[in-house]
């Protein structure tokens, strides 16, 4: 290439535009319009606006970006290769490729400088939220006159399709009512989507909508303007009361003669002839691939390395603070690390049976607030729902636009953009974020949920009112596949407690869980707190399942979760009345369980004790795989009705009378 006629960064932009379409074109599958549209606002925000060393990728102070976007990840691929990040060239050849670095949307772990999981849109959109929270709040925390440590800035480039998406609305919403002005939103507006113009179903006003989320909004006219861009996210970084939207009018797949502003450049390959056209167009040798100037490195080179001075300010500053603040830092550097403090498991309650009958909702709100003070990092809050949910902690302020420094947030109705905000909030090191709803509207939240389970991060959420147990409400608020359905997520812990000290275990559990979310199930109605003196001494909950009363001899297992435990520990002596010795099992993880080896498993559901009936409120998919074809399952066929818990529970058979006449069956 050519480049004396050119700017150094215009031929920097063209490079990743060919760069693009070459990897595309090579695995034969990809995304080549988006960043061959956006490249220009990927040279601003990589060459100009953000902080960042590609040495460390993981420097504390440094900007965030998200491609909400992924489908168009060549951009970001291309911008760490350039600038110095732990990604070759090689890597780039490897797109969507086996075991590569660069897959087909970014992956918070696979690829150095990625910092989230994108992929489903508007998921990058809302995790900003979540990120820039958690800035606020670190800033609120360790900030001190003269040392600024955490001042960084959430920048993401979005697409057409992420502001179709409705959790980009109940992200923007939240955003604009916390005074987020630390987010930087680059619109790609390009028109274009997988059937055509976005015309097809897409004509709103999108700069009057975001500000009338009190975003600060910006239109840009023509995304190759440099200038005008530099100048937008310069005024995007002064204002610091509001989120800032930029609006860039960019045209998909520029370079390319014939696909430009086509959907046909969306998520195809261009084509080899077409390619060879862009090249032509833009100044490349159409017979070679994968050519990046050495100018063009060396420039992008020059700017990463810059990184490193940028850092070694702030470990100054950060040594300075050190002095000054060292109990401040002391705790932060533990935080960081994933640890937690000496001592914080001696503040978990413990629930004595003659107290009375506790729900577990309640004996979680307990903990949270047992351990609130000796864990500062743990903060969250609730989908308008705190006062059911049980999560507030008392004592400690909001979190609100002007008040960064408070634990309790609320979310309001906006169950997926919660979600998706804590996935956010769990990626940035030192927090523990939770959030609660109730277990029905997991729906809500199934994309989060299942990005953290895939990023194997650990916001823990809170689903309270596990089962027609809630009552009343009816049908559309009682759960009934909603516990098989998050069982079914691949690294997610799912516990449902049977009683208030099961519940503390669980949070035992899930602070203590390092590789993956972790979602507590709990219950509405009030339990019996479990006799531990009459009954095994040992709650077994990180084993997923134990035994927590046995019999000589036994010739039945009883197997429950939750709520259903009691059920089956008074069903257990009257069957012992009637000479039936059965053992109960508390199983309030099958994730746990599936980890303990084969020795304890047999220990627990012995081969030769093929009997066994299994009793818990939702669906009975999945429990065939631990009663065998010799047992039985009381579980939901049907959903539920509008009627008290007592009256539910008789109707569908969850009564002490019908698990004896159903074990007894079972033995004749």
């Amino acid at each position: 290439m050519d480049i004396k006629d050119q700017t150094l960064e215009q031929a920097g932009i063209d490079t990743v535009r060919v760069l693009a379409a070459d990897a595309v074109q090579k695995a034969n599958s990809g995304h080549p319009g988006m960043p061959m549209g956006a490249a220009p606002m990927g040279h601003v925000l990589w060459a100009q606006a953000m902080n960042y060393n590609p040495a460390n990728p993981d420097w504390a102070n440094r900007d965030r970006f998200i491609l909400s976007a992924g489908h168009g990840c060549l951009l970001q691929y291309c911008y760490l290769f350039l600038t110095g990040y732990d990604l070759s060239l090689e890597d780039l050849k490897q797109f969507r490729q086996l075991h590569s670095k660069t897959a087909g949307h970014p992956e918070y772990g696979l690829t150095p400088g990625i910092e989230i999981t994108t992929g489903p849109l508007g998921q990058g959109f809302a995790n900003g939220v979540g990120f820039a929270i958690a800035q606020r709040h670190l800033a609120a925390r360790y900030n001190k006159p003269g040392f600024e440590l955490f001042n960084y800035r959430i920048y993401a480039i979005c697409s057409d399709g992420d502001m179709m998406e409705g959790v980009t609305a109940e992200a923007a919403s939240l955003a604009g009512h916390l005074q987020l002005g630390n987010l930087i939103y680059l619109y790609d507006d390009n028109h274009i989507s997988i059937e055509g113009s976005t015309g097809l179903a897409f004509d709103e006003d999108v700069a009057k909508r975001f500000e009338a989320y009190n975003w600060h909004v910006q239109v840009v006219k023509d995304g190759n303007d440099l200038d005008a861009l530099s100048k937008a996210v310069n005024k995007a970084k002064a204002e610091t009361q509001r989120p800032s939207l930029i609006k860039v009018r960019t045209h998909i797949a520029f370079g390319s003669p014939n696909k430009v502003d086509t959907a046909g450049s969306h998520g195809s390959p261009l084509g080899k002839e077409e390619v060879r056209l862009v090249k032509e167009n833009l100044g490349f040798d159409p017979d070679k691939s994968f050519v990046v100037p050495e100018e063009v490195l060396a420039y992008y080179r020059g700017i990463g390395a810059q990184g490193a001075t940028k850092e070694q300010e702030w470990n100054n500053l950060y040594k300075a603070y050190k002095q000054e603040y060292p109990e401040l830092a002391a705790e932060y550097e533990l935080l960081r690390s994933g640890k937690l403090p000496e001592g914080w498991k001696d503040e978990l309650p413990v629930f004595k049976p003659d107290e009375g009958e506790v729900a577990t909702r309640k004996a979680s709100g307990k903990v949270l607030n047992a351990l609130a003070a000796k864990l500062p990092n743990l903060l969250g809050g609730s989908a308008d729902l705190s006062p059911s949910t049980g999560t507030e902690l008392k004592g400690y302020a909001s979190f609100t636009g002007g008040s960064p420094q408070g634990r309790n947030f609320h979310f309001g109705i906006r169950e997926h953009a919660m979600g998706a905000a804590l996935n956010g909030m769990a990626v940035t090191k030192g927090l523990i974020p939770y959030g609660a709803t109730f277990l029905i509207f997991s729906e809500y939240m199934r994309p989060p949920i299942r990005l953290a389970a895939i990023m194997k991060i650990k916001p823990i959420f809170i689903y309270t009112h596990d089962s027609i147990g809630l009552g009343e409400d009816g049908t559309t608020h009682q759960p009934v596949e909603q516990l098989i359905s998050l069982r079914a997520i691949p690294n997610l812990i799912v516990i449902r407690p049977a009683d208030a000290n099961e519940t503390v275990q669980a949070w035992r559990v899930a602070l203590e869980h390092a590789d993956g979310p972790v979602a507590l199930i709990l219950t509405r109605q009030e339990l019996p707190v479990l006799d531990q003196e009459k009954y095994n001494k040992a709650i077994g909950l990180e084993q997923g399942a134990y035994i927590l009363s046995d019999a000589p001899d036994p010739k039945l297992l009883l197997i429950a979760t939750g709520s259903e435990v009691s059920l089956v520990l008074q069903a257990q002596q009257k069957l012992q009345q009637e000479g039936i010795a059965a053992r109960v099992i508390s199983m309030p993880s099958w994730e746990l369980f599936e980890k303990q080896d084969a020795a304890y498993k047999e220990t627990i559901f012995p081969a030769g004790l093929r009997k066994r009936l299994a009793v818990e409120a939702g669906s009975t998919l999945g429990w065939h795989k631990y009663v065998t074809d010799e047992g039985r399952i009381i579980g939901m066929h049907t959903f539920g009705e509008s009627a008290p818990a007592e009256a539910l529970f008789e109707e569908f058979g969850f009564t002490v009378a019908n698990v004896v006449k159903q074990a007894k069956s079972l033995l004749a």
